[in-house]
C-alpha cells in the first residue's frame, strides 16, 4: 500500500511566499497540516495578509532578503525558535525579466543592453539565495536524518529563449545546483528536487499590460501544489535529483503514479 501524505507536525520555509506560486505553496502546505514560515524581501504587507488568511498560528511572516546570508540564517533561527525545526525548504523567491524591462514579452532585451546592477540582482536572488537558504537549513535536517529541499524552476525552453538573460541562465544554474546537491546529500535522508509549473503562470513576473485574453490562458499558481505535497511527504523518500513538471500531474491517479507522469527524466521509476 502506498504511503499516505502525512504532513502534520512538519515545518516548512517558503521564500517569496507573499504572492503567486509562493502564496499557493504556503497555503497548500498549511491546509495539509504544515506550519510555515514565509518571507518577502521588500513588502511585508503581502506576507502579513497571507498569514492572516491562513491563521497566524500556522504561518510566521518574516521580512528577509535571500541575497543576504545573514537574513537566511536569521529566518532559519526564528523558524526554529517559533516552530521548533525546519523540515522543508521551498526556494521560491526569484527575480524575473520584468526587472530588466516591462516589455520583455514583446521587445526582448539583448544581454549586453541589460543594466549590470539589475543583472547581478537577478543572479544573486535566483542563484545565491537558494544556496544561502539551503546552507542554513541543512545542519538541522542532516541531524534529524530527514529533509526536503524543493527548488522552483521553469521550462527548459524559457532558459534558452532569446532576450531572457539573466533569468533563463539563473534557472539553468538552479537546475545544476539541484542535481549536484542531491548527490552531495546522498545517504543523509535529505532530498533535493526541482519543480516547475510547466508554463507561463499568473504571477507578478508577468507584465502588467498582458492582454486579458492571454492572461486568462496562463496557468494558475495552485497547479504546483499537488506534486509539491507529494514531494515533501514520506511517500517520496529516496526521490532526489529529479525535475517535476506540475502541468503533467494527473490528479485522477494515485500520487506516486502522478509523480511518474510529471517527472522529466526518462527511465525513472519509484524507489523501492
Amino acid at each position: 500500500m502506498e504511503k499516505q501524505n502525512r504532513l502534520e507536525g512538519k515545518v516548512a520555509v517558503v521564500t517569496g511566499g507573499g504572492r503567486g506560486i509562493g502564496r499557493a505553496i504556503a497555503l497548500g502546505l498549511v491546509h495539509a497540516g504544515v506550519c510555515v514560515t514565509i518571507t518577502a524581501a521588500r513588502v511585508s504587507e503581502e506576507i502579513e495578509a497571507v498569514a492572516g488568511e491562513a491563521g497566524k498560528d500556522y504561518i510566521l511572516p518574516l521580512k528577509a532578503n535571500v541575497t543576504s546570508e545573514k537574513d537566511c540564517i536569521r529566518v532559519v533561527a526564528e523558524t526554529e525558535a517559533h516552530f521548533g525545526k525546519v523540515d522543508i525548504l521551498v526556494n521560491n523567491a526569484g527575480r524575473g525579466m520584468r526587472f530588466i524591462s516591462d516589455r520583455f514579452m514583446t521587445e526582448p532585451t539583448r544581454f549586453w543592453e541589460a543594466d549590470s546592477n539589475t543583472w547581478c540582482m537577478v543572479i544573486e536572488t535566483n542563484v545565491n539565495g537558494p544556496f544561502f537558504m539551503a546552507k542554513a537549513v541543512l545542519p538541522g535536517m542532516i541531524r534529524r536524518h530527514w529533509g526536503r529541499i524543493i527548488n522552483i524552476s521553469m521550462n527548459h525552453e524559457t532558459m534558452r529563449r532569446k532576450g531572457f538573460s539573466p533569468y533563463g541562465p539563473s534557472k539553468a544554474v538552479l537546475e545544476s545546483e539541484t542535481i549536484i546537491w542531491a548527490q552531495d546529500l546522498a545517504g543523509t535522508g535529505v532530498t533535493v528536487n526541482s519543480l516547475l509549473p510547466g508554463g507561463a503562470t499568473r504571477t507578478g513576473m508577468i507584465p502588467y499590460d498582458v492582454p486579458e485574453e492571454i492572461y486568462h490562458h496562463l496557468l494558475s499558481p495552485e497547479i504546483i501544489v499537488p506534486p509539491l505535497l507529494w514531494l515533501v511527504s514520506d511517500a517520496a523518500d529516496g526521490v532526489t535529483g529529479r525535475r517535476f513538471n506540475a502541468s503533467r500531474w494527473d490528479p485522477r491517479l494515485p500520487p506516486s503514479a502522478g509523480a511518474i507522469c510529471s517527472v522529466e527524466h526518462a527511465g525513472w521509476v519509484m524507489p523501492t
